[in-house]
């Protein structure tokens, strides 16, 4: 699908963003969120979509990820460094909502081992399903570290009960071509999601977190 929107005016938008932020004297790396307003949309009767892209370049390093994996997995976890959770682990939550709750706060992905993930549901309840963040499956066949890496370039597009979205697709230390690439393909991933493509989408802007917005479309 032909993008509406030129990469020379994502890059304006990117250059434009990034002057406006004094990013060289905060003690973090600021997130970029993609802001998209919705039109043409009644989630009350539209079917409501959800989807997953994964991006080039990892949209924010500091993503957290944990294991919940069998024995193979604990072991390749902890060589390296990586957090990690078996079956007695989880069962100690006791299916204890408010743990679960937090515990899943705790991370912004999971990942869990082939031989154990149809059992997660049954020691854990729905609470990581509710959350959104129930466990990617992992095999052994798979490298675990790239694999994580792969999580962490994820960004999904939902429609809940407002036609305001957010998406972050990049940091503010990350190149302007970095960050062009990742938008580009952002935006032409969530068209392709819009009942209407196109003529769904209101507004897209740009903010880094201590900047102003900055309109793309």
């Amino acid at each position: 699908m032909s993008s509406k929107i030129l990469n020379e005016t994502i890059e304006k938008a990117v250059l434009k963003m990034l002057n406006g932020t004094d990013y060289k004297k905060r003690k973090f790396s600021e997130t970029i969120e993609m802001q998209i307003g919705l039109k043409n949309y009644d989630p009350k009767k539209d079917k409501r979509f959800s989807g997953t892209l994964s991006l080039p370049n990892i949209p924010k390093e500091n993503r957290k990820v944990a294991i919940l994996g069998d024995a193979v997995h604990l072991r390749e976890a902890a060589s390296a460094n990586i957090d990690s959770y078996g079956i007695d682990d989880l069962k100690k939550f006791n299916k204890q909502k408010k743990v679960i709750k937090k515990f899943s706060r705790k991370y912004d992905f999971f990942l869990a081992s082939d031989s154990i993930i149809r059992s997660i549901p049954r020691i854990l309840g729905p609470g990581l399903n509710k959350a959104g963040k129930f466990p990617l499956l992992v095999t052994h066949s798979e490298n675990l570290s790239e694999k994580i890496n792969t999580i962490k370039s994820y960004i999904k597009f939902e429609l809940k009960k407002v036609l305001c979205l957010g998406a972050s697709v990049g940091n503010i230390k990350m190149s302007s071509e970095k960050l062009v690439h990742n938008i580009s393909l952002a935006i032409n991933f969530l068209v392709s999601l819009l009942k209407k493509n196109w003529q769904n989408i209101k507004s897209l802007h740009l903010k880094s977190t201590m900047g102003k917005p900055v309109r793309i479309y």
